[in-house]
């Protein structure tokens, strides 16, 4: 049963003593992506003032097999994601599920479920026209693209590409493990982290065709050993930044070519001088305005905070904030920029932090929300 730790905090969360506040006209759904186990059943939702602060608990969206990741349709109406540990119906093959989205209650309806064509698909998106949801399996090293009918259904396996390849890491890295995808800017390619053979993969890509070709041959080769993980494009379109999981750093690119070319222009460490408890990155995100990005740490159990430079994109290392709780997976900004959602999986929560416009510092306002095995945070702009 989820139940949010809600803590009164400064007058900014004073709205959680007063229940009887009106909701903005315009809020928020927050839906959230789970491993099932004793404490999570599937998808779960909430519901998010960004001017009072207050976040009321909706409950279970929709049971789900370990629908670990999660990608929003852009007209709002649909939810996609991947069921990480087996298909709904038992098989061992990884899943890619619909569901639509009911903005009243923040409950979602499942219209149907394809196989991921591989093993342990960790990683979903949609390409900007909503035409296509596009998956990443790690487990089995391969990228697909799927068509979207009309009504949000999943249609025919549009593309598959098995990557081939490896790394200098034999435990990590001896077959390839495709870790997310996201679409480039324009929409014309599509970026597939590898981090079994750390690389970028740049796919041609096309709404009616999907993963329309090869990779390019000039795609990105990470330092040896990096393991790339996610991907984040800057709202400018011009650079792009790659957390690498294996050796705690985040790699800035230059983004050119219409989105076909990525262009390595630094490599920073994730993790402050000295510290050597053993740790992994996981999520890096691009605050709203583009001044500032984040990468959470593993271990360390931190969020990684970093200035961009407006001019070339580069990152300069501003410090270090410990998530709450351990095993921060997957890290969401708000769509306004005010606060940032860390979910610390092993801990079973998620910690809502306030971001500082003018200096990306941040500060915890209180706010603990009680999930089991958080992995994945997504938030849909409604109106009530």
């Amino acid at each position: 049963m989820l139940t949010p730790l809600i803590r009164r905090w400064a007058p900014w969360c004073l709205a959680f003593a007063l229940p009887a506040v009106p909701v903005a006209a315009d809020s928020y759904l927050v839906f959230v992506g789970t491993y099932s186990g004793p404490r999570s059943e599937g998808i779960y939702s909430y519901r998010f003032d960004p001017a009072t602060g207050v976040i009321e608990e909706l409950g279970l969206a929709a049971p789900s097999r370990s629908p670990s990741f999660l990608a929003l349709h852009p007209n709002g109406r649909f939810l996609y994601a991947v069921n990480e540990s087996g298909r709904p119906d038992g098989r061992k093959e990884g899943a890619i599920t619909a569901f639509a989205i009911d903005a009243g209650t923040g409950r979602l309806r499942e219209l149907n479920h394809v196989p991921s064509v591989g093993a342990g698909p960790c990683h979903v998106a949609v390409d900007p026209s909503g035409r296509q949801v596009l998956a990443a399996n790690y487990g089995g090293g391969s990228s697909i693209s799927v068509s979207v009918e009309p009504d949000g259904r999943l249609g025919a396996q549009s593309a598959f590409h098995q990557h081939a390849g490896s790394s200098v890491n034999p435990a990590r890295q001896k077959e390839p493990h495709a870790h997310s995808v996201n679409l480039a800017p324009g929409g014309r390619f599509a970026y597939v982290a590898d981090l079994g053979m750390d690389r970028v993969l740049v796919y041609p890509f096309d709404p009616a065709r999907g993963l329309s070709g090869p990779p390019r041959a000039d795609s990105p080769r990470l330092a040896p050993g990096s393991g790339p993980r996610h991907l984040a494009v800057h709202p400018s379109g011009r650079t792009a930044y790659v957390i690498n999981e294996m050796l705690s750093t985040i790699t800035t690119f230059r983004v050119g070519g219409g989105g076909g070319t990525l262009e390595a222009l630094q490599t920073v460490p994730t993790l402050p001088a000295g510290f050597d408890g053993g740790s992994s990155t996981a999520e890096v995100v691009v605050h709203p305005s583009g001044r500032f990005v984040y990468g959470s740490n593993r271990g360390h159990d931190s969020l990684a905070i970093f200035g961009v430079d407006e001019a070339s994109g580069r990152l300069t290392p501003m410090g270090h904030e410990p998530t709450g709780g351990r095993t921060p997976r997957n890290v969401c900004i708000d769509p306004e920029g005010k606060t940032l959602w860390a979910a610390n999986q092993s801990t079973d929560n998620i910690v809502v932090f306030r971001v500082d416009a003018a200096t990306g510092r941040l500060e915890r306002t209180g706010q603990e929300l009680k999930v089991g095995s958080p992995v994945c945070v997504r938030f849909l702009k409604v109106s009530r």
